[in-house]
């Protein structure tokens, strides 16, 4: 039997959800939980019976036997977190974005080679049925040589649950959620990048 992979799931919002992804997978187990709010801690934990919790980041990083943290935190902290995780060993699984400047995304790159850990952008389009279903499409060749592809994603905001800051968050912090399936299915990466903009953010 292989030894199972010990993961540490940090924020308990959207992150809730991969807990009991995780405590499913044969080959993967939720070692750990993290949030700074202690009741929401203990109510995740008691929901999903996980006993390890944690309301500091930085205790994670000093458990010898865990072998990867996913990040599921508020955008400001994904950079600086992945880093900190691969820079102790870590595997390391972030939410979307990656970060929100190309500087950050450098960093992470090289920490990422410097440890030999793997990094993991989270990216949940390129999990859906949707593409999925697309994707199977390309490779049958049923749709033939692919000429040109078109991206949007479309949060609808209307629905309960959401965390208030995202309302008003820049557009541009979720393009992955466009971009990476036409990436995947061109099986392409990118060569250049041109953007337009309109309006303006409300303060």
């Amino acid at each position: 039997m292989n030894k199972k992979v010990k993961v540490a799931v940090v924020g308990l919002g959207f992150g809730a959800e991969f807990v009991p992804l995780y405590q499913k997978h044969p080959d993967a187990e939720c070692y750990a939980i993290c949030q700074r709010s202690e009741g929401h801690l203990n109510e995740v934990g008691d929901q999903f019976g996980v006993e390890r919790r944690f309301t500091k980041f930085e205790d994670l990083l000093e458990i010898e036997e865990l072998d990867a943290i996913h990040v599921v935190t508020p955008v400001a902290a994904h950079a600086w977190m992945s880093l900190a995780s691969l820079n102790a060993g870590k595997h390391t699984a972030c939410t979307v974005p990656m970060a929100t400047t190309k500087e950050e995304c450098l960093e992470i790159v090289k920490a990422r080679k410097k440890s030999g850990k793997v990094y993991m952008m989270m990216e949940t389009a390129v999990y859906t049925r949707e593409f999925l279903y697309a994707k199977e499409l390309v490779e049958s060749g049923k749709l033939g040589k692919i000429q040109f592809l078109r991206g949007s994603h479309q949060q609808n905001m209307s629905l309960p649950g959401w965390p208030k800051y995202w309302y008003g968050l820049p557009p541009m912090y979720y393009a992955t959620h466009a971009v990476s399936p036409l990436l995947a299915l061109a099986k392409k990466e990118v060569e250049s990048v041109v953007c337009h903009g309109s309006g303006t953010i409300r303060k």
